[in-house]
């Protein structure tokens, strides 16, 4: 069948299209969310029973909407899979439970938990009938061909990438033109939270950041609150031919491609290309330069986010955020306790990569404090239930607004005393005292 006589056949309203769920089905909402699909599942609730919806936990989503899903605890069950600020609250109420990453940044669902309905959004066909994913792509071309049904939200204003980032028309089920969601993007970063834009401690943390970049080197930088910002702040503009292969791509990284510092001349594979699973969070000037632009390629999180891909290139370097670590290098990046704030994503793939990379490195950036300076996040000992992210096996430099950690390598009172000197010097005392409690005779 030609394609286009197919996609006209497929092509249905949304409220034809979602009647494919059913009483006790697995739903699967890939970000960016579609949001006239949810719009048409939130109409079907008394209908429905016992749906268990899986979602990335983006703005856009409907059923993040606890207006109505309070409504309808007995229809809709919620899982989420990264804890951003819109669904934080709602895992805290345990409303919605937690899906537990695997290693490459996502739920191990395929063969865990079979997928009945996977809803995504793409870009209308192109002429020779191939749909793009646009700004991110995780998992959703393999969930696509496992999922019973999928049914894909068109929309025109979905960027095209280089890679493995497409579909054909013959793989979707169902198509439905695209709703806007009606919110006006803008005044959130990466992660959907509200910004200011980065202040002194930010500034500070870039700048030693930046003295443990070399030429050549192969970096990652993690979403959070304070290594983001290390590609907006300048450290980097003085570099030569810095190579780019991470999970997502920060605002800052298009422009440093533009400019001409992200060459990837000297990476050992796909040498000369920015290469990530997620290019989306960028400024509207850096979208338009990766929009349909070959210097740029998005594959599965899977190849991605895979440690022997990661340690196949030399002098790579991953930079990550952290909430805690305690002073023998744990490293906390999802919770404090049991209260679930963020996710794991890619930190401990890419930690384990760069530790296996011919002079490779791993940074984690953390502000020394929290809640208003009150707070030390260098602790003596994680608080019990503390999720650790990264194990202490694997950590390298510690970076504060006051200097850097070095840890790989070192003892416990070695590691004790280098984190330490990092802390802020209201809780360095406190924390000496408890060092020599816990590590000395």
């Amino acid at each position: 069948m030609d394609w286009k006589e197919e996609y006209r056949r497929k092509l249905v309203s949304a409220e034809e299209a979602i009647k494919a769920v059913k009483s006790g089905d697995y739903v699967v909402f890939a970000q960016p969310e579609a949001p006239a699909l949810g719009l048409a599942l939130v109409s079907r609730a008394d209908e429905l029973t016992g749906v268990r919806i899986m979602g990335g936990g983006g703005s856009d989503l409907p059923m993040y909407d606890t207006s109505w899903y309070d409504v309808y605890p007995d229809t809709f069950r919620l899982e989420t899979s990264y804890v951003l600020p819109l669904v934080r609250a709602l895992v805290a109420e345990r409303k919605s439970d937690f899906t537990v990453s695997g290693l490459f940044g996502v739920p191990d669902m395929t063969e865990a938990k079979p997928m009945d309905v996977f809803m995504v959004q793409v870009s209308p066909p192109d002429e020779h009938g191939f749909c793009s994913f646009g700004a991110s792509l995780w998992m959703k071309k393999e969930w696509v061909r496992t999922a019973r049904i999928v049914i894909a939200e068109a929309n025109e204003r979905i960027i095209r990438t280089y890679g493995d980032n497409f579909v054909h028309v013959s793989e979707i089920d169902h198509f439905v033109e695209h709703t806007p969601s009606g919110k006006i993007p803008g005044g959130t970063d990466i992660l959907g939270r509200r910004t200011t834009g980065p202040g002194e401690l930010e500034k500070s943390i870039a700048g030693y950041i930046g003295s443990l970049i070399k030429d050549g080197d192969c970096l990652e930088i993690g979403v959070g609150g304070t290594a983001e910002w290390v590609a907006q702040l300048g450290v980097l503009e003085s570099k030569h031919d810095l190579g780019w292969h991470s999970e997502n791509t920060v605002r800052g990284i298009g422009t440093l491609v533009m400019n001409g510092v992200i060459t990837g001349k000297h990476k050992n594979i796909h040498a000369g290309r920015a290469v990530a699973t997620a290019v989306g969070g960028g400024t509207k000037e850096e979208m338009d330069f990766i929009n349909d632009n070959p210097l740029f390629e998005v594959y599965s999180s899977n190849y991605i986010l895979d440690p022997r891909v990661i340690a196949s290139h030399d002098n790579m370097v991953a930079i990550n955020s952290a909430i805690a670590l305690d002073l023998t290098g744990q490293i906390a990046a999802e919770s404090i306790g049991t209260v679930m704030t963020s996710g794991s994503g890619g930190q401990l793939s890419f930690a384990i990569g760069a530790y296996l990379s011919r002079g490779g490195r791993s940074i984690v950036a953390i502000s020394s404090t929290a809640k208003g300076g009150t707070l030390s996040r260098i602790v003596p000992i994680l608080e019990p239930g503390t999720v650790v992210s990264t194990p202490r096996t694997l950590a390298d430099m510690v970076v504060t607004e006051y200097g850097i950690a070095r840890l790989k390598g070192k003892t416990q009172r070695e590691r004790a005393l280098e984190l330490i000197a990092v802390a802020h010097p209201d809780f360095r005392a406190e924390l000496k005292k408890e060092a020599e409690r816990l590590y000395w005779p």
